[in-house]
């Protein structure tokens, strides 16, 4: 598995790199610049080789064509302003604006290509129908770098396909993420906890079966807390709820009862009658959630024994906010965690945030992204490592062509 120095000289070639980039937006204002800022050492590495930078990247979730909402427009300034250099834009991926920018470069120019995902041949399912937008993509380049970390678990042309057209590199975002995971799976320092919060349990059944093999603790949070409570046989009320995981959810607290794996619960919920930010609020013990309530956090009591059963790990991964903490009331438990684990980052533990809300909660909060050990790019790319599963980005990278 290559980095970019097995691509020899790069002065004067025209580099494709495979960005993450995509932020979350407020009409055209971007609210979290993480991944811009996570893309920035590899895209300057690049340039400051004398490479001519083609940067690549997707937003939001277009439906194969251009829909002004989901422009890159908006990231262009803050990335010339990272880095310190200015950034062309393309108005489209492969068309005749990205050929006549990629035709204007000069060695360390960058350009960013206009949303990959405006091309139908992105996400295509098969390789037949990624193919001719992937020769399109490859045809603009004399090497590929691939270092958006956060779309490796999918098989997409820019992401899959152009690493089988041109010679190909992992960037330093990718390699140091790859990293980061393998110390999460391959003999993790102990004890070692996960932390899994979020919306549904259906999207983390996988990763909880897998984890029960290695994880010495799994700590619960979010919507999904409730359909463990259901399978307890405890009231929820309305909260969130997935009635077809109940199964699989009373499946784990027996394995873990079985395997000494700890499984931690909430003992109080925060609750309210509506999910609004000026609902009337009340905690509540967990079994006893009223029958008209919503939970929408963990309560005090189970932040601090959180927190307590963080105190002593050597590792900690966490995906998934506890709470809807984008709502004042509703913020505490998951402030309470990220404190856990700047205290343990602090004592040498390594801390890895897993992505998406978790990275977006933590910044919100306050916090700095130095304050844990590593702040990942990619939530289900990490959760998909953790499954076991081959990201077929990374996997590309390391066969023979």
């Amino acid at each position: 598995m290559g980095d970019i120095a097995t691509l020899g000289d790069l002065r004067g070639k025209r580099v494709l790199v495979r960005s993450d980039l995509n932020v979350p937006l407020d009409g055209t204002t971007i609210t979290d610049d993480g991944r811009i800022r996570a893309s920035v050492p590899t895209i300057a590495q690049l340039s400051e080789a004398g490479a001519r930078v083609i940067v690549c990247a997707h937003l939001g979730r277009p439906k194969g064509a251009p829909e002004e909402k989901y422009s890159l427009r908006p990231v262009v300034d803050r990335l010339a302003e990272l880095l310190g250099r200015p950034v062309a834009f393309a108005t489209d991926t492969v068309g005749e604006s990205a050929q006549a920018a990629v035709a204007a470069l000069e060695d360390g120019d960058v350009v960013l290509l206009e949303n990959l995902r405006f091309n139908a041949g992105e996400t295509a399912k098969t390789d037949k129908d990624r193919a001719a937008f992937a020769d399109a993509l490859a045809g603009l380049a004399d090497a590929f770098v691939s270092d958006g970390f956060g779309v490796v678990h999918r098989k997409q042309a820019s992401v899959y396909d152009v690493a089988t057209r041109l010679p190909s590199a992992m960037g330093g975002l990718v390699a140091t993420e790859v990293d980061v995971l393998k110390r999460l799976t391959v003999d993790p320092e102990r004890p070692y906890a996960v932390v899994l919060g979020g919306a549904k349990v259906a999207d983390k059944l996988a990763v909880i079966d897998n984890l029960m093999k290695t994880a010495d603790r799994l700590l619960i949070g979010g919507g999904m807390v409730f359909t463990f409570l259901a399978a307890q046989g405890h009231e929820i009320g309305r909260s969130l709820f997935d009635p077809d995981s109940v199964e699989a959810c009373k499946g784990y607290l027996a394995a873990a009862q079985e395997n000494g794996v700890e499984i931690v619960l909430p003992v109080d919920v925060v609750v309210g009658k509506d999910f609004s930010a000026d609902t009337q609020v009340d905690t509540v013990d967990a079994d006893a959630i009223p029958a008209d309530a919503i939970g929408l956090d963990i309560g005090p009591r189970s932040a601090e024994l959180y927190a307590q059963k963080l105190a002593d790990t050597r590792t900690v991964f966490w995906n998934g906010p506890m709470g809807a903490f984008e709502m004042a009331p509703f913020a505490a438990g998951t402030l309470r965690v990220a404190q856990a684990l700047v205290d343990v980052t602090a004592d040498g533990a390594l801390t890895v945030v897993g992505g998406g809300d978790s990275a977006a909660a933590v910044r919100q909060l306050g916090f700095e992204d130095d304050q844990f050990g590593h702040i990942s790019t990619g939530g289900g790319a990490s959760l998909e490592y953790l499954e076991g599963k081959e990201l077929p980005g990374i996997a590309i990278l390391t066969k023979e062509h």
